[in-house]
């Protein structure tokens, strides 16, 4: 049965809805509160739908349909990374625009929240009764370590079958592993103060110097996706280029770094057969009076050792005066491309589209890897739609936007209605 369809009726008020949550800009490395009030927002429609919320110490929280049967979740995060610069339309609200729709949190996540909320409605609106409990269950630090869902799951069950459309179209059965590392040093000799990007997981497209002459230099770069850092332009290196100072931290990136994002100079260099080759982005540059430090976000492959490459760069610091401290870290995951999530999406997906699902890994990382090898991303970016997901114009194709709507609806009505 394609019961996907349904959601469309919703289409005008969903588009509403999602105008209202993008202008709240819960970038939760900056702003916590706007995060909770992200949430508060959700559960409050969540309620106004007639649907059962909870709260998690304003960390996180659900709805839910259904009281019976098998645990099934879809997650997804209202928190977004920091909109940086080079936006061609405001980036805390809804844009529409050439047939797409743009804004911060369009792609990641929050278009696919308001799209998980609307599902849970359309079942209940049709009055479909259901055989499991279903729940969409939204965080608000996916960005910055995924803590939420470490609160929500100290109190809540792991749900037996799940997904989060977090990531793209088909079926990601492998994430990579993640390592996000501080590196702490010494000064450059002639620089008193630089700084550049805004996350861990994306690289800068915007860095600033000031030098002990008085001089101020600046350099623009393309931001990327942590998972993704060949496709960005960073702005930290070019800068430290610029400069011409190569003392200090700067040293250490000019020798072990530089351009390369696949950690062949530091000797971490390495890829297998389910998930490909690992990447390494650098992050933020902070150097001022208080700190003098950068950022390496590291995608690892799934069958490959995090203390290997650990002790590796541990090994280069201590031989290079640098300090190493692990700001996060979460282990791969890896699931059976026969299992029976995989089965269940993959129906869903050939329902609306009439074709199979690609299985893929990605160096991504999602709410997935937290649900003890129960849970998958699915959606909700579509091959050759350039979303720019971290960058900026954050945009969707329109039609693809509602079509990934239909395939979830499609996907929680399986789940709510299997055996």
């Amino acid at each position: 049965m394609n019961f996907g369809k349904t959601i469309l009726k919703y289409k005008d008020e969903l588009l509403s809805d999602l105008k209202q949550l993008m202008e709240i800009k819960s970038v939760s490395a900056e702003n916590p509160a706007e995060c909770e009030r992200a949430l508060e927002f959700m559960l409050k429609r969540a309620s106004d739908f007639g649907l059962e919320t909870k709260n998690i110490k304003n960390k996180a929280g659900h709805a839910q349909i259904g009281n019976s049967g098998r645990l099934c979740a879809v997650l997804t995060h209202l928190d977004v990374v920091p909109a940086g610069s080079n936006w061609t339309v405001e980036p805390f609200t809804l844009t529409r625009g050439d047939g797409r729709l743009y804004g911060r949190g369009i792609d990641d996540d929050k278009g696919a929240s308001i799209v998980d909320l609307y599902c849970l409605r359309a079942l209940k609106d049709a009055g479909i009764e259901g055989k499991n409990t279903v729940r969409a269950v939204f965080g608000t630090d996916e960005e910055i370590g995924m803590t939420d869902m470490e609160t929500y799951f100290s109190s809540e069950l792991l749900p037996d079958m799940s997904f989060t459309p977090d990531s793209d179209y088909g079926i990601c059965y492998a994430e990579k592993g993640i390592l996000q590392l501080k590196l702490s040093g010494e000064k450059p000799a002639g620089t008193e103060s630089f700084s550049a990007g805004s996350a861990l997981n994306a690289v800068p497209d915007y860095a600033e110097a000031k030098l002990l002459n008085g001089e101020t230099l600046t350099s623009s770069g393309t931001a990327a996706h942590a998972c993704m850092p060949h496709k960005g332009d960073n702005a930290a290196v070019s800068l430290i280029e610029k400069t011409g100072d190569y003392s200090g931290i700067f040293g250490f990136i000019k020798s072990y770094i530089g351009r390369e994002t696949d950690g062949s100079s530091l000797g971490i260099k390495t890829s297998d057969e389910p998930s490909g080759e690992l990447s390494c982005c650098l992050g933020k540059v902070r150097i001022n009076s208080n700190e003098c430090y950068f950022t390496l976000d590291i995608r690892y492959p799934v069958t490959k050792d995090a203390d290997e490459i650990l002790n590796i760069i541990k090994i280069l610091c201590e031989n290079n005066n640098l300090v190493m401290e692990i700001v996060h870290h979460s282990t791969p995951l890896y699931l059976p491309k026969d299992s029976e999530l995989v089965q269940t999406l993959s129906k869903a997906y050939c329902e609306i589209t009439g074709e199979t699902p690609k299985l893929y890994s990605t160096g991504g990382g999602t709410y997935a890897r937290t649900l003890g090898g129960k849970g998958a991303a699915f959606g909700p970016a579509f091959p050759g739609d350039t979303v720019n997901m971290h960058k900026a114009d954050e945009s969707m194709d329109e039609e693809n936007f509602f079509l990934h709507a239909q395939i979830c609806l499609q996907a929680i009505y399986e789940m709510y209605t299997m055996e």
